[in-house]
């Protein structure tokens, strides 16, 4: 698993850089003005509740002290201020709550558009699956871990903020309130001027420290379960997506004990972090029964000296739990602070891993030039090409070719010879190895894999994409519908289905060759897109680039009989001991004319496919 062990202990220097620098990132770039004004109003009224507590505190005194001098008026007197405070305490919290929302939404709604953006850019979210010890599972990081770190590390920074100035504001009321301590010890006397600052101090000192010790292993046992937790979804969805292939196979058991396997691991992963939990509560539920008393206890010996009234025992008592509050702000907070970590970790390591795919794109020498030539012409163009896979080892050891406008050409090779790879590094999806690839613009290329990809929405927007449905009319979708044999699907144009389940894989590369229609590219890379298709749909399809798309440039991998005869010419893949080397062979027709009973052979199949 990716970045298991990276957010340890060790690594927490390494952890807290990456995450001030996603915080930097939000409050410096575009988005830095409507981040600051959150920010500022979320800051704004916590002193604003802050000063409310501080008037609740000297309220306290009031009140206890109208009881014990039995003064009915001002009893009264208090219970309509404690009224007015509610209300104004009620008003504050709210509009604070709001401030904070939305700036927990609007960071998270930042990161993830930016994270998804650097994702999809350039095609990262195809390279990264190469690079070695990459973020597992990005999905799930942008969609969860960066809901989880967002919204807690804006609830932890209002809360430790508030804790620091609540400290500030009750420190000196505790410390005025509790007056000096006289101690006799040994025959001699001295006073702890302020003492209930330092019994604060001691209670929550002590406190946090137990609970750092206690629950240290949280941190190490969340990230395992967020992990665990990927994994499984990452299996169901995975199930999900291939139900058909399991349901053909029946793998449904085989198919079950993976996800309990998967399931395992979050629930010992449970069992350890519920482990941990129970451990610190045992802390956490005598820690917070003791501060109820504990003040009243240490202040009692002056009330009993009757050095202060009750009102100002109450006022201390109080003060003292916002003071040890404000300084257990680690303890109430542990379990969620490292909660709050794996998140961000696993946020850092796909920030990290996108940055790695930047630095292979920087390092690597394969130099892609789009355009036309210094001749003017706009050609695909292999110049010492060799490419390798990401760890060094050579797929393609060397190329030397050159296509032109409007030809078609084959390339041919033994499976894992590096054909698709080479349509990788064409696209510019493939960045290791070396050498120059000369292509046409980009705007006039597009490939067509052997498995064709189906959006989700309408069909008419599958068949305009990656273009909008509205720059391609209802009659010429029909008509390129048509041409394609799929003239069944046109009453169902505007349904939203999933097309990728609802049409067979020959329906859909069919529909691939629709979408040819409406784009209209000047170049076309196919890559055993017409695998699926029988002889007589493959011949079909395959004639629109005699006809519709005559002056279209047609580069083809495939091994279909028959594909060659819409070809001009053949590169072939040779396989050797450090990579496949590309080379030409004669034109197909030159060797039809050359082998009269494999022309006749061909006569007769097409003359019964017309029969059928």
């Amino acid at each position: 698993m990716a970045g298991g062990d990276s957010v340890g202990d060790d690594a927490a220097p390494g952890f807290m850089a990456g995450f001030w620098r996603l915080v930097g990132q939000y409050f410096r770039g575009e988005e830095r003005r409507r981040a600051w004004w959150l920010t500022a109003g979320v800051l704004g009224l916590t002193l604003l509740q802050i000063g409310v507590q501080v008037r609740f505190n000297i309220w306290n005194r009031d009140f206890f002290n109208a009881l014990e001098s039995r003064d009915r008026d001002a009893f009264f007197g208090q219970l309509w201020l404690f009224m007015a405070l509610t209300i104004g305490s009620m008003v504050t919290a709210v509009f604070q709550l709001y401030m904070r929302q939305m700036l927990q939404l609007h960071w998270r709604e930042w990161l993830v558009k930016r994270l998804q953006h650097r994702w999809l850019e350039g095609g990262r979210h195809y390279r990264i699956n190469f690079l070695p010890d990459a973020a597992d599972n990005p999905d799930q990081r942008i969609s969860e871990n960066t809901r989880w770190a967002t919204a807690i590390a804006v609830d932890m920074a209002v809360g430790l903020v508030s804790s620091v100035l609540m400290l500030v504001s009750f420190v000196g009321i505790l410390w005025t309130l509790s007056g000096p301590l006289h101690v006799a010890l040994g025959g001699s006397e001295f006073e702890i001027p302020g003492y209930m600052v330092f019994a604060a101090l001691l209670y929550a000192g002590v406190g946090s420290a137990l609970t750092w010790f206690i629950g240290r292993p949280m941190v190490a046992a969340n990230i395992r379960r967020n992990e665990a937790e990927s994994d499984h979804r990452f299996a169901l969805v995975r199930l999900r997506e291939s139900s058909e292939g399991i349901a053909l196979i029946g793998g449904e058991a085989d198919e079950e004990r993976g996800l309990m396997r998967a399931f395992g691991q979050v629930a010992q992963s449970m069992l350890d972090l519920m482990r941990s939990e129970r451990r610190l509560m045992w802390l956490t539920s005598a820690y917070g029964m003791l501060l109820t008393v504990f003040p009243v206890l240490v202040a009692s010996p002056r009330y009993f000296a009757g050095a202060i009234t009750l009102g100002v025992l109450m006022q201390i008592s109080s003060a003292f739990g916002q003071v040890t509050t404000s300084l257990n702000w680690f303890v109430d907070n542990f379990p969620r602070l490292a909660d709050w970590r794996s998140h961000v970790a696993r946020v850092v390591e796909l920030e990290e891993t996108l940055d790695g795919a930047d630095v292979s794109e920087s390092d690597t020498v394969i130099e892609i030039e789009e355009g036309p030539g210094e001749d003017g012409r706009e050609v695909l163009a292999f110049r010492d090409l060799q490419i390798a896979q990401s760890d060094g080892a050579l797929v393609i050891e060397e190329a030397n070719a050159e296509i032109a406008p409007g030809e078609k050409v084959l390339i041919l090779g033994e499976s894992g010879s590096g054909k698709s790879t080479l349509f990788r590094a064409i696209a510019g999806l493939w960045p290791w190895g070396s050498g120059t690839i000369r292509i046409p613009r980009r705007a006039t290329m597009m490939f067509m894999p052997q498995r064709p990809y189906l959006p989700l929405g309408t069909l008419h927007a599958a068949l305009a994409y990656p273009a909008s449905a509205e720059e391609f009319p209802a009659e010429a979708v029909q008509a390129a519908l048509e041409r394609c044999g799929l003239e069944g699907l046109v009453p169902r144009l505007e349904e939203e289905e999933r097309w990728d389940r609802i049409l067979s894989l020959g329906e859909q590369q069919r529909l691939a060759f629709a979408r040819l229609l409406l784009h209209r590219p000047g170049w076309v890379f196919m890559d055993e897109a017409t695998a699926a298709l029988d002889e007589a749909n493959q011949d079909s399809m395959m004639r629109l680039f005699g006809e519709e798309l005559a002056g279209c440039a047609l580069v083809s991998i495939g091994h279909r009989p028959g594909l060659d005869a819409y070809h001009d010419r053949t590169l072939k893949l040779v396989p050797g001991a450090e990579g496949a080397r590309l080379g030409r062979r004669r034109p197909q027709r030159q060797r039809r004319q050359r082998n009269p009973i494999r022309r006749l052979f061909r006569r007769k199949a097409a003359q019964r496919g017309e029969a059928d």
